[in-house]
């Protein structure tokens, strides 16, 4: 699954013969080069977004400022039963660090984006922190189809991407701009020359909608036109 490579792997781990530390980082790299603004620092979210932010950071000559501290007391916020739950668990796991971002503009790396929760919250704190301007990259592509293979995702009316063009994601975040890692760049980023459709290396019907395995109690969806172009916008 290419969640491995992505969240779920703890970023010293070794999967598939690869380093999941250097993949995040290389996905950061490719961000770099697909959709780079003009920006002073470098911030992750922390803690998931931080090698792809260091690996953003390295490529683009841009600094590197832990603008988001974490709370590691407070569990993962996107497995929480209910969207009051997870919004109060997005204030108490992050808190701005004003002296690093106050009067600059910063691009917010993360590793993914499921149903915007975070990344809203995060993008306010940074404004009322005192940021200029808040751009924001996400090291995965969009995320339009669930998971049925234990990824806790919710259905597609769940997901911002599935239910939102690439506009209406920015300005529902609250972000200057929002761009995704195309899906060509994260297989490049793993030493692949791109995703073959007819061959794909992993897992990744989270992107393209297409399941490794027949899902016996549910409809097979083909990805639609607008998630087809969704997916060329994030490229």
């Amino acid at each position: 699954c290419i969640f491995e490579y992505i969240y779920f792997s703890r970023p010293d781990s070794i999967v598939g013969g690869r380093s999941v530390y250097d993949v995040r980082k290389a996905f950061g790299a490719q961000l770099a080069r697909e959709s780079h603004v003009e920006v002073d620092v470098v911030v992750p979210v922390p803690d998931s977004g931080v090698p792809a932010a260091i690996g953003y950071s390295q490529h683009s000559g841009v600094p590197f400022e832990l603008g988001i501290i974490r709370n590691h007391y407070v569990g993962r916020t996107f497995i929480q039963p209910t969207q009051s739950v997870r919004e109060l668990g997005v204030r108490m796991k992050h808190s701005a660090n004003r002296a690093a971002i106050e009067g600059k503009r910063i691009i917010l790396i993360d590793d993914s984006l499921v149903r915007g929760t975070t990344s809203k919250k995060i993008v306010r704190m940074m404004r009322d922190a005192g940021a200029s301007e808040v751009h924001f990259r996400l090291a995965s592509p969009p995320i339009l189809y669930p998971d049925y293979y234990g990824i806790d995702l919710p259905d597609r009316g769940g997901l911002l991407a599935a239910t939102h063009s690439l506009e209406e994601m920015r300005e529902a975040i609250g972000a200057d701009s929002l761009a995704f890692l195309s899906i060509d760049g994260m297989y490049r980023a793993m030493g692949e020359p791109g995703r073959d459709p007819a061959n794909p290396k992993f897992a990744d019907h989270c992107f393209t909608g297409v399941y490794p395995t027949h899902l016996t109690d549910q409809t097979q969806v083909e990805p639609q036109p607008r998630q087809l172009s969704l997916l060329a916008e994030a490229s």
